[in-house]
């Protein structure tokens, strides 16, 4: 390695500690550990963690642990294991993760993404694995979505990845040009990173803090290819950049992240809408694709590439039809002026204004996480095993605020932001 790509490193685990994690003294650190995308971090990683792993005993942290996972596994897994072991998850890797949820300890996940990893895998036995290993997740992800403790993901290059991502440029150089715009989008070029996302957060919560206090009863999202009204219930909360763990630490779940975001009224998401970017979900992908809402159900889907597994993801559960996330993006985001496809949510959905499916986040409804199911869902929120964010903004869409006397207000047009913060 160079002493200049050494350097960035560096920089990049000092953002990932004191802007993402916001690691605190005393705070154990578990690096890894059984999540949707992966089993544990990759081996490729190691010289990242190590250096993260420094820092964060510096920082005082207690213990700093890893989980290391072979992604080939899961693949070799499904393609030759027994059908009866897809029920089967290891519970020590459940137990180690849902110790340090409940402690309010941290927990840092690294992706890196093999896109094309299950592609010789059958769909239905993705999918049973898939919700097998959700169910398994639940009492994890629970704690996560209601932040029980200070966490993140971001993401390291490896070969297939590159590959995917960059196959216009000769191949020997794919992995050292992922790493440049990793660095890239997530400032780590910036002369002071940590300030520089500092600044970037509080200007995110600038834009939270406007819509939090026009509690606007809906959003209209329109362009060539998507008019869609999303309804938005009382006291939602807009969060963006930082958020605040129960415990109180301040800090940063994705890195890169360019999004606001809150939750959409479970039963007033009326229109339609396409997607404008290609998403890749396990391994399986989706492209475009277009879906019709009523009353806050999708009522109809449509996709030229990957229908089947749209129509057997609504059907996951009854909340899958319904949205449990609208996000707003620049169009002009860092993510989105690379003009690549990342085959990675964690990065793409930061191209774009988004949607999700599925499950809501809690913390965007006022008292939303002291609620029961039942509660939330009555007070509008939507309740799934799942959660898939799905790309819709362009620089062609325009966003606009409805007050509840009806009045009307620009929030976005051509994909840029129209009020000052």
């Amino acid at each position: 390695m160079s002493s200049e790509f050494e350097k960035k490193l560096e920089k990049y685990a000092e953002v990932i500690l004191k802007v993402g994690l916001n690691l605190q003294p005393k705070q154990r650190l578990l690096i890894g550990g059984p999540s949707a995308f992966s089993d544990g971090i990759p081996f490729g990683a190691a010289p990242l963690v190590r250096i993260i792993a420094k820092k964060a005993y510096q920082m005082g942290a207690r213990l700093v642990d890893v989980m290391w996972a072979d992604e080939q596994m899961r693949s070799i897994r499904l393609q030759y294991g027994p059908k009866k072991s897809l029920r089967e998850y290891p519970e020590w890797r459940i137990n180690a993760k849902l110790e340090i949820c409940k402690a309010g300890d941290a927990n840092l996940n690294i992706l890196s993404p093999n896109p094309d990893l299950l592609k010789d895998v059958d769909l239905s036995v993705i999918l049973k694995y898939t919700l097998l290993l959700l169910k398994h997740l639940k009492p994890i992800s629970k704690l996560v979505r209601e932040y029980a403790l200070n966490w993140l993901m971001i993401s390291t290059p490896n070969k297939a990845w590159a590959d995917k991502v960059l196959p216009h440029i000769p191949s020997n150089e794919r992995i050292q040009k992922l790493w440049d715009i990793i660095f890239e989008i997530c400032r780590i070029n910036e002369e002071n990173p940590v300030s520089a996302w500092q600044n970037h957060n509080e200007n995110l919560k600038k834009r939270c803090k406007y819509l939090n206090q026009k509690q606007y009863r809906a959003l209209k999202l329109t362009s060539q290819v998507s008019s869609l009204t999303v309804g938005l219930p009382k006291d939602h909360i807009w969060h963006g950049g930082s958020v605040t763990s129960q415990n109180g630490i301040d800090f940063t779940p994705n890195l890169p992240t360019e999004e606001i975001f809150t939750l959409p009224d479970r039963d007033r998401v009326d229109g339609f809408v396409k997607i404008t970017r290609p998403v890749l979900i396990q391994g399986q992908l989706i492209d475009d694709c277009t879906f019709k809402l009523s009353k806050g159900r999708i009522i109809e889907a449509n996709a030229k590439v990957g229908y089947e597994v749209i129509d057997k993801i609504i059907n996951i559960d009854k909340g899958a039809r319904g949205l449990g996330e609208i996000a707003l993006v620049p169009h002009s985001s860092p993510i989105s002026k690379t003009g690549l496809l990342f085959y990675n949510l964690l990065i793409d959905e930061n191209a774009s204004n988004h949607i999700a499916l599925g499950q809501a986040y809690r913390g965007s409804l006022k008292n939303g996480i002291a609620l029961t199911d039942e509660e939330f869902m009555a007070a509008g929120g939507n309740n799934s095993s799942i959660h898939i964010d799905l790309m819709v903004g362009s620089g062609e869409m325009d966003v606009d605020g409805i007050l509840e006397d009806g009045t009307i207000e620009p929030i976005m047009r051509n994909g840029e932001w129209v009020f000052e913060v």
